[in-house]
């Protein structure tokens, strides 16, 4: 790839993340400018939870699961990272230790901006800065609404709304179920869930009776409006 070509890649991956979506053209060619191409084989470690958190890394190709080891030495995976994810920012704003392990299911491309030159940029250009302030906040609300559906909400509905997320625009396709391809197994979504596996498949199962999605051996068929409906199944 020409570095012409790679710049324009790294700038549409950055134009969708999270963290550099609201910066302006300037900020976001200067961030993109200072970042460098990764490539990584499938099973292999990006970082370990409790390593210093050197780099930030934005996913072009690939998937990545992001897990917490407990104190059983169990997995809890919480984020399956693809195409335009940021993975390790968190360390990379705060300078403390990786919060969780980072490791490619499938081989990997990403790009990577360290630590020491982020922090140049952020302190030399102001609308950097603010976007940080806002991604922040936007983060630990995401975290409270995860909390809440955790604590409050049945695994039926837990799932319905996990399985929209993942349609995510393509929930509004009027009139046809919508295939949608996991790309993990059914352990894994338990583990995001933070349930067995068990429970996980009931939940499938009911809103498999309910009309709601259709499984296959290697996808999930969804009709979105049901979707909708199981995932409100417990509002007020």
């Amino acid at each position: 790839m020409s570095t012409t070509a790679g710049h324009e890649t790294i700038t549409g991956l950055l134009a969708g993340a999270d963290l550099f979506k609201d910066l302006g053209a300037d900020d976001q060619a200067a961030c993109a400018a200072k970042m460098r191409e990764l490539r990584f084989e499938k099973g292999q470690i990006l970082f370990t939870q409790g390593d210093v958190g050197t780099r930030l890394y934005l996913m072009a190709k690939g998937q990545v699961r992001l897990a917490i080891a407990s104190k059983s030495r169990r997995g809890l995976s919480f984020q399956i990272a693809v195409a335009g994810d940021l993975i390790g920012e968190i360390a990379v704003l705060d300078g403390g230790p990786r919060s969780a392990t980072a490791t490619a299911l499938t081989p990997v491309t990403a790009y990577a901006l360290e630590r020491t030159v982020f922090e140049e940029l952020w302190s030399a250009r102001p609308g950097i800065a603010k976007a940080i302030i806002a991604f922040l906040c936007r983060r630990l609300r995401k975290a409270s609404d995860r909390l809440e559906a955790t604590a409050l909400y049945p695994m039926e509905v837990r799932v319905a709304r996990f399985l929209l997320a993942a349609l995510g625009d393509r929930r509004a396709l009027p009139g046809r179920r919508v295939p949608l391809e996991l790309g993990f197994s059914q352990g894994e979504l338990a583990l995001l869930l933070g349930a067995s596996r068990p429970k996980v498949n009931a939940a499938l199962g009911a809103l498999e009776n309910a009309g709601a999605i259709h499984r296959t051996s290697d996808r999930i068929f969804c009709e979105p409006a049901k979707l909708i409906l199981a995932a409100q199944k417990n509002d007020d």
